[in-house]
């Protein structure tokens, strides 16, 4: 293996572990999820591309799953997304060769933080009609429930991960560039 790659697979794996830190100290109120675990899922996707992307969410968000959680019937509900958008915000940087524009980086983080509130709100909403004796109301009745506090958090996130990213995008490049 070269030493690029496994400086890949290193950083994928750390990535993986701060998404599942970040999310396992989420604050979590029942439908409503103050976490940035798609944080480290968006930098290895705008890095690495859609693979990776798509695995450090799929595999950060099964181990914080599994940690907080257990194993449980609904746990792909909740793994699915982050692998969604890794997998989609991968794509769009390969699209332009991992080196997007500033303007390029805030579009597809914001856009990202969007599709993950809506891919979670299905999630939510299939949750509730799947297991009605846990939740204790229809699906749709739970996710109204939380969508003006889960609509604010979306957008407060779309815009702070928009205006943090290609600063921080800029400082792994040029580190990147860096190794042999």
């Amino acid at each position: 293996m070269k030493k690029r790659q496994t400086i890949q697979l290193t950083t994928d794996a750390m990535l993986a572990a701060m998404c599942a830190v970040l999310g396992y100290f989420a604050l979590d109120l029942f439908n409503f999820k103050l976490s940035f675990e798609s944080l480290p899922v968006l930098v290895a996707a705008l890095l690495f591309g859609p693979l990776d992307g798509a695995l450090v969410g799929l595999i950060g968000t099964f181990l914080y799953q599994f940690l907080r959680y257990g194993l449980e019937a609904s746990t792909p509900l909740w793994v699915i997304p982050y692998g969604i958008i890794g997998l989609v915000c991968g794509l769009y940087a390969r699209k332009y060769k991992y080196y997007n524009t500033r303007k390029q980086i805030r579009f597809i983080v914001a856009a990202m933080e969007i599709l993950i509130f809506l891919l979670n709100t299905v999630s939510l909403y299939l949750y509730a009609e799947l297991f009605p004796s846990v939740v204790g109301k229809s699906g749709l009745v739970f996710v109204l429930s939380g969508i003006v506090q889960r609509s604010i958090v979306a957008v407060a996130k779309a815009v702070a991960f928009a205006l943090l990213m290609p600063s921080l995008l800029g400082a792994l490049h040029r580190f990147r560039n860096r190794l042999p």
